[in-house]
């Protein structure tokens, strides 16, 4: 007999992390904050970390899985198995069901850590799931589309076995073939696409990819994600600076924009970690790039430099989504310079909020970097307030809200 508490909105918010870790666990909490907001009663459901958020159902978190860490081959094992069909999350979640049932599920990561099989617990429990698609994982088993340093669509049409020739994981063989065994269980027990009432897709760009990689555009929503304008400053005094912020990875194409920068004679300030930081410190002092390093900025301190800079580049070389740093820049009055790759284009208007270039392009960036550069300081402050304005009714907290209801209310009907 269960002792579910009634309720009459229960939100269960699920995602492998319980704080914030990048822009997947940003959407994740300001959805729970938005909805507790709303007058919903809000539960979530994670992995164990020491980094997460307090909460009081975080007794029911299935234990972590942190890659990287040494561990014993018997662990390194029973984390595999976890990985493709995590038993333990399923317990956790059919123990949580029980004290709290929910009105609806809503996920957001949970390969690897939580795994899929949830899913099935979900389904079984009669409560209809949704999941938000933060990244390519429903199409390609290694989540990007990205080999090499180039996009790579050669999983398509069930090529799955690809993943493995090109060992498309870290570059290798037992990780690569670890994640084509899990895709191929995944697919064979339909964890996603039998499992889930609708998807979730950020981007437009995100939900036609996935229609053209086999998946109904029935089951796909677009729901772009939001900023809440109100609570960023947009008055700022402006530096003489362009502003990368964002992890230090190959595919946001560093590379690109530092040779850019120097090509153009622009001042660049780039805000991050991660694996390029020594190699991309190496191009500049090659080059004699004019770009500083200031390490991993957030908050108020993120807010003052993109606040102060000309704009923020975002020079990527694979399928972005939809960066919520777009919006967080437009929020603050800045405009920003996109690479046009992924949902990105459809989040700068050329000429009106932003400057579009073409990605892996040098001197089409260097240019657009001097063209920005050219502009009035007035006329730069014009493009972030058109951004500004246009987010604050198409990519709002208001109009994210609506259509999510919207999107409940469907699946309960």
């Amino acid at each position: 007999m269960s002792n579910a508490q009634p309720a009459e909105n229960r939100l269960l918010a699920i995602n492998n992390y319980f704080y914030r870790r990048g822009g997947a666990e940003t959407v994740f909490f300001d959805h729970m904050a938005m909805f507790s907001q709303l007058g919903w009663d809000v539960v979530p459901f994670a992995m164990q970390h020491e980094n997460n958020a307090p909460s009081p159902w975080s007794g029911y978190f299935v234990s972590e899985i942190e890659y990287g860490r040494r561990t014993s081959p018997l662990r390194k094992v029973a984390q595999a198995a976890s990985i493709i069909y995590s038993r333990e999350a399923q317990r956790n979640l059919a123990r949580l069901i029980e004290q709290a049932r929910p009105t609806v599920a809503h996920a957001h990561n949970v390969y690897h850590h939580l795994s899929p099989a949830i899913f099935s617990t979900l389904k079984d429990a009669g409560i209809p799931v949704v999941m938000t698609a933060h990244d390519l994982k429903l199409a390609c088993p290694a989540y990007k589309m990205l080999r090499d340093g180039k996009v790579c669509e050669d999983c398509k049409g069930g090529r799955i076995h690809n993943v493995l020739r090109h060992r498309c994981v870290k570059d290798s063989v037992p990780l690569s073939g670890l994640v084509l065994v899990e895709t191929m269980v995944h697919r064979a027990l339909g964890l996603y696409r039998d499992k889930l009432e609708r998807i979730v897709v950020p981007s437009r760009f995100y939900l036609e990819k996935l229609v053209e990689w086999g998946w109904p555009r029935e089951k796909l929503v677009y729901i772009p994600n939001f900023v809440e304008v109100d609570g960023f400053r947009d008055a700022w005094d402006e530096g003489d600076y362009v502003v990368f912020a964002g992890r230090l990875a190959p595919e946001k194409g560093l590379a690109t924009l530092i040779q850019a920068a120097a090509r153009a004679g622009q001042r660049l300030i780039l805000a991050g970690t991660g694996p390029e930081e020594a190699a991309l410190r190496d191009l500049v002092a090659r080059t004699g790039a004019d770009a500083r390093f200031v390490g991993h900025l957030s908050g108020q301190e993120l807010h003052r430099l993109i606040g102060q800079s000309r704009a923020l580049v975002l020079p990527s070389e694979w399928y972005e989504n939809a960066p919520i740093s777009i919006l967080e820049a437009y929020a603050l009055g800045r405009p920003v310079i996109g690479a046009a790759i992924g949902g990105i284009p459809e989040m700068i208007r050329d000429g009106e909020t932003g400057l579009l270039s073409a990605s892996g392009d040098v001197d089409d960036l260097a240019q657009r970097l001097t063209d920005l550069a050219a502009l009035s300081d007035a006329d730069r402050a014009r493009m972030g307030r058109a951004g500004r304005d246009w987010i604050a009714s198409e990519f709002s907290a208001a109009a994210y809200r609506d259509r999510t209801l919207d999107l409940y209310g469907r699946l309960g009907s």
